[in-house]
């Protein structure tokens, strides 16, 4: 299998040519800094490449969600503060959603808005990614090289032989690919083929001037018409800064034949309910494009001798958007289990597939919800309909506020009834 090599030739690493560890983790997002700061506790041999030179950015909606703050805290508690003390961090206390019609409903995190610490947090991934980067850097359980890509992936009896740029070489006994939405690994080695109905397409920017952003960071999700099933966001940074940016699942943005980047700037400059916002607006270079591959279905996590972590799973939140956090909670397990796996001498596919069962597990149950949302969202009479009557019935929006903390509230949106207690105005089933 042959990936795309960096262009920059620098190396942080040992001048040899050829290298040995235990785990090579393959990609320096949030996931596999999270695995290697995990293995690292673990004492495990490893090494990390990215292809990239740090501080790097990467097109994100920029969000943190309390998931992910729980897990830097489980991980380092440092890292939680040294995130809630960056100069670039908003703290983010709730979300308002804009339903199709208009209606805004503003659903907090939290019963004590802007008492104590924040819930949440939006921090641009050039500062976040730099964080967990310095912090793996740190660690003299892992060796890391920057600026370095792997070109081909070679099976042997042990583990891997894998050829990077520059004629040099890793032996490895476990390869943990967290190299992101256009995994190499996972599509020519894993055989994770694409499909568009299971992956979304999303442009963002950064925009100053914006009026109206919330002071206490409510992240903004616009469900505007002409987007359903996809959304518009606006997530605030400090400074009267924001990432605004909108995501669309990949079929329909074929079928449509839209140019999101110019549906972006065309939505923010003429939509009723967002033009008077962006009147004296100024955008921040260019609009940017990713891809967000969906655990709408589920894929392999695991084979012989390899994990997937992250994106590179497609485990992206298919009604959210999140990834964030499903990749740094992946990244613990893969570690985990990678740590195991070389104790018990086994790394066959059989063993790995403990990988799997763990992460859906934890994400399996949320990420099915999701999905179910993902496809209601096609209804802009039922998203109407909800902002409608919780803005009306506070009981409604407790229960909508709370779904975004306590999964058994959240799982009552897969059964029927909740939507005919909806439609006809009743008490709320249990």
């Amino acid at each position: 299998m042959r990936a795309p090599s960096g262009s920059n030739t620098k190396d942080n690493g040992p001048s040899a040519s050829s290298h040995a560890t235990d785990v090579l983790i393959v990609g320096a997002g949030p996931g596999g800094c999270t695995a290697a700061l995990q293995l690292a506790r673990h004492g495990v041999r490893t090494m990390l490449i990215e292809k990239a030179v740090f501080p790097r950015d990467k097109v994100c909606g920029d969000a943190l969600s309390g998931k992910v703050m729980r897990v830097l805290g489980r991980i380092d508690p440092d890292l939680v503060a040294r995130v809630n003390a960056h100069a670039h961090r908003m703290p983010s206390w709730g979300v308002t959603f804009v339903a199709p019609g208009g209606k805004a409903l503003r659903v907090p995190f939290s019963r004590h808005t802007g008492e104590g610490e924040a819930p949440g947090a939006i921090l641009p991934r050039l500062d976040f990614d730099a964080i967990l980067f310095d912090a793996v850097k740190r660690t003299n359980a892992v060796q890391v090289l920057e600026a370095t890509s792997a070109k081909q992936y070679t099976r042997t009896p042990d583990g891997w032989t894998v050829a990077l740029d520059g004629g040099r070489s890793v032996r490895c006994r476990l390869v943990l690919a967290a190299d992101g939405a256009h995994s190499q690994f996972a599509r020519h080695v894993a055989g994770s083929a694409m499909d568009p109905r299971h992956q979304a397409a999303g442009v963002r920017a950064y925009y100053e001037g914006i009026t109206d952003l919330d002071p206490h960071g409510f992240i903004e999700l616009h469900f505007l018409k002409e987007l359903l099933p996809g959304y518009l966001w606006i997530f605030p940074l400090p400074g009267g800064r924001a990432n605004v940016g909108l995501g669309l699942r990949s079929d329909h943005v074929r079928s449509r034949e839209l140019d999101l980047k110019t549906e972006l700037q065309r939505l923010v400059s003429s939509h009723p309910t967002l033009k008077y916002r962006f009147a004296n607006a100024q955008i921040e270079g260019p609009v940017q494009g990713m891809g967000l591959p969906l655990a709408s279905k589920r894929h392999p996590l695991s084979g012989e001798g390899y994990l997937l972590i992250g994106d590179a799973g497609h485990l992206i939140d298919p009604f959210t958007g999140e990834g964030i956090s499903h990749a740094m909670i992946s990244g613990v397990h893969a570690a985990d289990v990678a740590h195991e796996a070389l104790r018990e001498g086994r790394t066959d596919a059989a063993f790995l597939k403990a990988y799997d069962r763990r992460v859906w597990r934890r994400l399996g149950q949320e990420l099915a919800i999701s999905t179910r949302l993902q496809d209601l969202a096609h209804q802009a009479w039922l998203f109407d309909l909800v902002v409608k009557r919780a803005n009306r019935n506070p009981a409604l929006a407790d229960t909508i506020s709370s779904m975004f903390t306590d999964l058994d509230l959240r799982a009552r949106l897969k059964k029927p009834g909740f939507y005919m207690d909806l439609v006809l105005g009743r008490r709320l089933s249990q």
